[in-house]
């Protein structure tokens, strides 16, 4: 039988992504220790002003039960936490707060993953080097697409391919909004839907702008190309009351209207997000809802397309788990 290792973890935001990430470890029960060989326990939970201590197999207690948040220093070295993971927002506020408890834990030889953007953008360098340091990893598979792997793609499984140019549809409230708009739907209309089934934030803002998909765009060009999302300029074209003709004329020509982010080698750090008309055979094109999709232009290995990916906070935390688990599972024979 395969032999089982211990994962302690210290999460950090208990929102909709931080709850669903302590329940689906819950409901799995020992399954990751059967099929990966390491069991992942979440032993402490984190918010802004409070934050509890859990014993192995017992749900989180109601917020009035907690006590008042110790020094992450303190929490790490009295957990022995082998995995960080934040579930904290992507907001402006809270960037140098996820970038100083993400640099504490990379120092004390922690590995970090994060569903958390803002600090990944402004501080990727300093986390790139605090990890090397102390010999820690960071994985932010939540931050580039939830489910989508592409996080994966683009920081391992291109090694080699000669990827040149990045194209992708990452943001599934976008590609659902303009699909209702191709269908004669009120923007408002659309973006309430969306709200409705889970997919689209309170605050569609950055969504509609492009803003979101230009990040994950920026945060895979990091992974792909080694560059630094804080120097990455971008030019976006928002969807807004007007897009609504030019959905309804792109399918007057058999085709659909989507908000495409890509980078390329050729422009170095630029992203782009444009709303194109793509044609059937396109994979942008064939995506329904709220899926997502991502080509990684190969010249010679040809084009590497990852598509689908649930847009929800269970899909951003299912990613969380699997980073977990890859950071501290066993790798021996074919895993």
């Amino acid at each position: 039988m395969r032999e089982v290792s211990r994962a302690d973890v210290v999460l950090s935001g208990y929102g909709p992504v931080g709850q669903a990430f302590v329940e689906h470890l819950a409901r799995q029960g020992d399954g990751p220790a059967r099929r990966h060989g390491v069991r992942v326990n979440v032993a402490v939970v984190r918010a802004s002003s409070s934050q509890c201590r859990l014993r192995e197999g017992e749900p989180v207690p109601p917020r009035s039960e907690w006590g008042p948040p110790a020094p992450l220093e303190e929490t790490l070295d009295r957990t022995a936490a082998r995995v960080f993971v934040q579930a904290i927002p992507s907001s402006p506020q809270l960037r140098r707060h996820a970038a100083e408890e993400a640099l504490v834990a990379l120092r004390r030889g922690v590995h970090v993953v994060t569903a958390t953007k803002s600090h990944l953008l402004s501080h990727w360098r300093d986390l790139d080097e605090a990890a090397r340091a102390a010999d820690s990893m960071i994985r932010i598979s939540g931050a580039t697409g939830a489910a989508l792997p592409a996080g994966d793609l683009a920081r391992t499984s291109l090694r080699g391919l000669g990827c040149t140019t990045i194209r992708a549809c990452p943001n599934g409230t976008a590609t659902f909004v303009l699909d209702r708009l191709a269908e004669g739907g009120s923007l408002g209309e659309a973006v309430r839907e969306a709200q409705r089934r889970g997919t689209a934030e309170a605050d569609p803002s950055s969504d509609l702008s492009g803003e979101d998909a230009a990040t994950k765009v920026r945060l895979l060009a990091a992974l792909a190309w080694g560059w630094d999302p804080a120097s990455v300029q971008v030019r976006a074209e928002p969807v807004g009351e007007g897009t609504s003709r030019t959905a309804l004329d792109a399918v007057s020509r058999a085709c659909r209207l989507r908000a495409v982010a890509s980078a390329s080698l050729g422009e170095p750090h630029l992203v782009r997000v444009r709303l194109e008309e793509t044609e059937p055979g396109d994979p942008l094109y064939a995506l329904v809802g709220p899926e997502k999709a991502v080509v990684f232009g190969c010249p010679d290995a040809g084009d590497v397309i990852v598509s689908g990916g649930r847009s929800s906070p269970l899909g951003a935390a299912l990613a969380l788990v699997k980073d977990t688990v890859e950071v501290t599972a066993p790798r021996t024979g074919f895993l």
